[in-house]
């Protein structure tokens, strides 16, 4: 399994009338999540794209746990649970406050996609190489 975390502070601009985060803002959190594990596996979503592979969202899945507020510090944990095998890899998200409290889960559903060839691909073999260590000991 492979978890990576990353902090995100609620900007003012992202919060609703009430002070809470908006509920749209929760999708771009978890890409950012997203964007900070790939990162910190040694290269870039841009990095994949200019080897021929793009990753648009399939699905999209979203519980509101407890609301985040202005200024909360949030932690945007990002789980792969398994070796993507095909098509589609989903990441999970877990946004935890600054208590250590889970305030929002979720998950996105990608696809790997080949822009030039215009249809699904598979996993990229350097994907695969970085990745494939965090599941050797796993069924």
């Amino acid at each position: 399994m492979f978890v990576h975390e990353t902090k995100i502070r609620v900007r003012y601009g992202e919060t609703d009338q009430m002070g809470y985060l908006y509920y749209g803002y929760y999708a771009l959190y978890y890409e950012q999540g997203r964007g900070d594990a790939m990162r910190s596996l040694g290269f870039t979503y841009k990095e994949l794209e200019e080897q021929g592979t793009i990753m648009p969202v399939a699905s999209m899945h979203c519980e509101y746990l407890r609301p985040a507020h202005y200024d909360d510090l949030i932690t945007v944990k990002t789980i792969l649970k398994e070796l993507p095998d095909g098509h589609f890899t989903t990441f999970h998200s877990e946004l935890y406050n600054e208590a250590g409290k889970l305030i929002n889960r979720g998950s996105v559903t990608l696809a790997f996609f080949d822009p030039l060839a215009k249809r699904k691909t598979k996993l990229p073999e350097v994907l695969r190489n970085v990745l494939a260590p965090y599941f050797k000991n796993e069924p």
